[in-house]
């Protein structure tokens, strides 16, 4: 390295340090210096510029959750820092690292009414787990090194750098150009329970007759598949997963009982939740949706807790024994001790209490996933994807029609990250853009984008980045020409009295095709077998537009529209 360095080029090789390979983002002009330097020095990352910088967060948010490190997303002053907002409020809360970076105003004319002028600092504060606005171009790497250690350590989540224009010309020292390579990727020095706390939980779980494990998006987060999988399948214990938690078991495991709860739940899975003299919560927050607004577990029943953050524990249940640690060193333990006992011989009966609740909740799945109804059963649309998607394959859901669906009735193969939705804050237009980050992380993986209608004229402009990528993508749209989780839920709550949740119908296959991507209508039931076949075959950006049953027609699994 030269002896010469600026603002901008500091920033790129604190990134490049950082192991940072990808970033999204868009352009402005509080930006140039940056884009300047991303341009002139020779370096391995590739910028992909976005349509929105809301976007660009979100291809950050899916290309973290499939790497496991740190999502990179940037963007301009003013409108751009608040665009870049909802990304890391999602991201922070469902627990996964990405950096927004905002350029912003030059320092020296902070106060004097300049355009674009945002308080970045307060703007951010509340939304990210750490973040700041650099004042010195001198405090740049260690703002940097700072960032990246509050994003990967701990309880993992967003942070935010507001980079102003006037320091990205200043001078650096170029020997503060370090990183710690540990926070390249997270959980980052993982720290294991306080001796004792795993022996502990062991022996309450031991205590009890049926006892159930809810795991949240923690286990994968940590990687704790693989010791999850053999502590449930050495005492046989039933694990549910919350939307976040799938993946935690493949769904195909015979100790995998599924989604519980309100949403993506169904009355079979939820029989267990009423059975369980004990729950044992596993990197999930025990938050509205997993236990139906708390009605279970029910007060009184015993409650063990492993998690990263101590602040979880307890937060809703009185919590018999606490684990605070890292979760694949806590599950490592816990397995440790019952070789140690020699214990392991099956005890709970999980497998086969699964194996009967499966068979009927797929019972009733199976005979709505065969119908040739017009229009299209949703069930169906599940049914097509579990046939014709690879086992390694990568889906991205938006919060609506289509993830109660996915999540009761897919079975994913795999443990691991392979179903990705934005549960925190449930934002539409997710998918789109995310599951473009997650074709850039894992490009091997066939990568697939189900949304609704509504959500897909939140972002559709992103289309024309995906074509420019030239990702093969398949994005599916579940078209009801209407808002359908509200309507479903002014048909339930409401009596059926509808205001303002319908808009036109729209052709969305025309609309692809216009930007380049090849696309299908499809209106009957007997061709969505064939076509999904050939979208997914395709070597290129594919949309499937399946003109299906409105969210308040079907017999979705959301436990408050089934009573």
């Amino acid at each position: 390295m030269s002896n010469e360095m600026n603002g901008a080029e500091a920033m790129v090789r604190m990134l490049e340090a950082h192991g940072v390979s990808h970033i999204f983002g868009l352009c402005g002009d509080t930006t140039l210096p940056f884009y300047d330097a991303m341009l002139r020095l020779d370096h391995n990352i590739t910028h992909v510029l976005t349509r929105d910088e809301r976007c660009a967060t979100y291809m950050a948010d899916g290309f973290s959750r499939v790497t496991g490190r740190p999502g990179v997303a940037e963007g301009p002053s003013g409108g751009g820092a608040t665009y870049i907002l909802p990304g890391l409020i999602e991201a922070s809360e469902s627990s996964y690292a990405v950096l927004g970076i905002t350029t912003d105003i030059s320092v020296s004319s902070y106060g004097k009414y300049p355009l674009t002028e945002v308080d970045q600092d307060a703007l951010m504060r509340p939304l990210t787990k750490w973040n700041t606005v650099i004042k010195q171009a001198q405090h740049i790497p260690r703002m940097v090194r700072t960032a990246f250690k509050a994003m990967t350590t701990g309880r993992s989540g967003a942070a935010h750098l507001g980079l102003p224009y006037d320091i990205q010309y200043d001078q650096v020292d170029p020997s503060d150009i370090w990183a710690d390579p540990k926070h390249q990727n997270y959980p980052a020095y993982p720290q294991a329970p306080e001796p004792g706390a795993a022996e502990e939980a062991l022996d309450a779980i031991l205590s009890a007759k049926k006892p159930l494990i809810i795991c949240g998006g923690g286990v994968v987060i940590a990687g704790a598949m693989e010791e999850l999988s053999r502590f449930a399948t050495r005492l046989d214990i039933p694990v549910a997963t919350s939307i976040s938690g799938q993946g935690s078991l493949a769904e195909t495991n015979s100790q995998c009982l599924g989604v519980v709860g309100s949403n993506g739940g169904t009355d079979q899975t939820w029989e267990m939740m009423e059975a369980a003299d004990l729950v044992v919560f596993m990197g999930c927050r025990a938050g509205s949706t997993t236990t139906s607004r708390w009605e279970a577990p029910a007060p009184g029943t015993r409650i063990v807790h492993f998690d990263n953050d101590p602040m979880v524990i307890g937060a809703n249940y009185r919590t018999e024994v606490g684990v605070v640690g890292d979760l694949r060193l806590a599950l490592a333990e816990v397995n440790v001790v019952l070789d140690k006992r020699g214990q392991g011989a099956a005890t709970f009966g999980g497998a086969k209490a699964i194996a009967d609740i499966k068979s009927r909740k797929f019972e009733r799945f199976n005979m709505l996933a065969e119908s040739n109804e017009a229009p299209i059963r949703p069930e169906r649309v599940i049914n097509t994807l579990m046939k014709v998607l690879p086992p390694d394959a990568t889906i991205v859901s938006d919060p609506g029609t289509s993830c109660p669906y996915f999540s009761a009735y897919y079975q994913l193969q795999r443990p691991g990250r392979y179903f990705i939705t934005n549960r925190a804050h449930g934002a539409l237009g997710y998918s789109l853009s995310a599951s473009l980050g997650a074709w850039y992380g894992r490009p091997a993986s066939k990568t697939v984008a189900l949304m609704g209608d509504g959500s897909f004229g939140f972002t559709v402009g992103e289309l024309e980045t995906v074509c420019r990528s030239r990702a093969p993508i398949t994005f599916v749209v579940f078209s009801n020409a209407n808002f359908g989780w509200i309507k479903a839920s002014q048909f339930a709550d409401k009596d059926a009295r509808y205001y303002n949740v319908d808009f036109n119908r729209t052709d969305h296959a025309q609309i692809a095709a216009a930007y380049g991507v090849k696309s299908w209508r499809v209106e009957d039931a007997a061709d969505l077998d064939r076509v999904m076949r050939e979208a997914v075959a395709h070597d290129g950006p594919t949309l499937v537009d399946v003109v299906c049953q409105a969210l308040e027609e079907s017999s979705a699994p959301v436990r408050r529209w089934m009573g």
